[in-house]
Order: C-alpha cells, then sequence, then structure tokens
C-alpha cells in the first residue's frame, strides 16, 4: 500500500506540472496561438493533452522507480535534477503562451531537452526502466522543440 500511494503522488507532482503549465496555456490558445503561422506538421490541438498526460505519468513511473533506490549514490543527484526538470517544464508554457515569446521558449526548451537526455542517462544507471520510460518523452520533446522552432520562425 506504501508504494501505491507513493506511485500516486509520484505521478501527480508530474500532473502538476503540466496543470501549472495549463494555466498558461488555455487562455492564450484561441486568440494568440490560433491566430500564429503554423507549420503543415502541426498537430491538432485535440493530441496535445493526452499526450502530455501520457508523458507525465510515465514521467512519475520513471521518478517512483528510482525513489525506490533512493539509497542508491546516483538517485538523489538524479531526483533533483527530475525537479529542477519539473519546473523547466512548466517554465515552457510560460515562456510560450503566457509571455507568448517562442523565441525565449525555443532556447528554453533546448534545455529541458538536454536535461531529459540527462535524466535518461542518470536514471538508467540507476534503473532501466526509469530511463526507458523516459524516451518517449524526448522524442516529444524533439518534435516540440522542431515545432517551436518553426513558429518562431513563421512568426
Amino acid at each position: 500500500m506504501k508504494n501505491t500511494i507513493s506511485l500516486i503522488i509520484s505521478v501527480l507532482i508530474c500532473q502538476s506540472a503540466g496543470l501549472i503549465g495549463s494555466i498558461f496555456t488555455g487562455p492564450a490558445i484561441p486568440n494568440w496561438y490560433a491566430n500564429l503561422n503554423k507549420p503543415g506538421f502541426n498537430p491538432p490541438s485535440w493530441v496535445f493533452a493526452p499526450a502530455w498526460l501520457l508523458l507525465y505519468t510515465l514521467m512519475g513511473i520513471a521518478a517512483f522507480l528510482v525513489w525506490q533506490k533512493r539509497e542508491e549514490p546516483l538517485a538523489k543527484t538524479a531526483l533533483i535534477i527530475f525537479a529542477i526538470h519539473l519546473i523547466f517544464n512548466a517554465l515552457w508554457s510560460v515562456l510560450f503562451f503566457g509571455l507568448k515569446n517562442p523565441g525565449l521558449a525555443f532556447i528554453e526548451i533546448i534545455i529541458l531537452f538536454l536535461l531529459i537526455l540527462t535524466l535518461i542517462i542518470l536514471f538508467y544507471k540507476i534503473d532501466h526502466c526509469a530511463a526507458y520510460l523516459l524516451i518517449p518523452y524526448l522524442l516529444w520533446v524533439s518534435f516540440a522543440s522542431i515545432l517551436n522552432y518553426s513558429i518562431f520562425r513563421l512568426n
């Protein structure tokens, strides 16, 4: 039961980054974002919510797996970097949608990408499964980086 509660808390912490981001995203979608020039590969808006819901869940499970091995030397460092990365995750929405600044958001998403890559490397040393759970997230942020840059260039 204790592990189940810890897992739920881990997932909810990750989902909270998405909730924070949505505070800035939601109001900007119908006006500012809708009026931006977007590349042809821009997905429909409905794709983003389920994708992020899944990604935050996978992040939470990955963090939980590392948390379970918190006695290992790298685990504390990995979890600190994980917490920092969650801040950067939420910050992207603030910069892109809140400040309406795709250029600054692009710089930030590159940092986020590097943090995720660092996490995958660290998590792999602690728990292989935890690292694998972050791969879809890395792929999505890679796509989001290209999309972010394209929107920046088109506007």
